[in-house]
């Protein structure tokens, strides 16, 4: 193919790769956060989705899943920053807890829908209810840490390989 034909091409034909919702990356509008969903390679996990989000320019990075709930059926979200591992309390699990709510996926049209499931083809943009207020009320904002609240929506950048 040549140049010419490809620049020739609407938008939307030369737009990113396909890609599953198990290796998409997003980014907040302020450049701030990443947004990495990785495959969890267990059929017999309860999550259907996980994810890390990082704080750009920081060493901050927290853990996230995506469990399907029903009555009413949503794809529901967790956010921890620094949870202990093994066998963990309620109590343990609510102090490194970030951000809990409805994950949503939106494609270009701006059509809203649960976040599928990380075989699906990623989402165009993620929807995090939320998302900003919890950060700056977490154990994660102030100096030498997030200084930045992101946005409920960060858009599609790219697929990890």
């Amino acid at each position: 193919m040549s140049l010419a034909f490809l620049l020739a091409l609407p938008a939307s034909a030369v737009a990113a790769p396909d890609c599953s919702q198990a290796s998409a990356v997003y980014a907040d509008r302020d450049g701030a956060y990443e947004l990495r969903f990785a495959p969890i390679n267990s059929d017999a996990a309860a999550a259907n989705n996980r994810f890390k989000l990082k704080v750009l320019k920081t060493p901050i990075e927290l853990d996230g899943y995506v469990m399907p709930s029903d009555d009413p059926e949503r794809s529901i979200g967790i956010l921890m920053f620094k949870c202990p591992g093994g066998d963990v309390t309620g109590a343990d699990l609510d102090a490194c807890t970030v951000w809990r709510g409805a994950v949503y996926g939106a494609n270009a049209k701006g059509e809203i829908d649960n976040l599928q499931p990380e075989a699906a083809a990623a989402a165009e943009n993620v929807l995090l209810p939320g998302l900003g207020p919890a950060i700056r009320h977490s154990q994660i904002w102030g100096n030498d840490k997030a200084t930045v609240a992101p946005w409920d929506v960060l858009a599609f950048k790219g697929c990890a390989k």
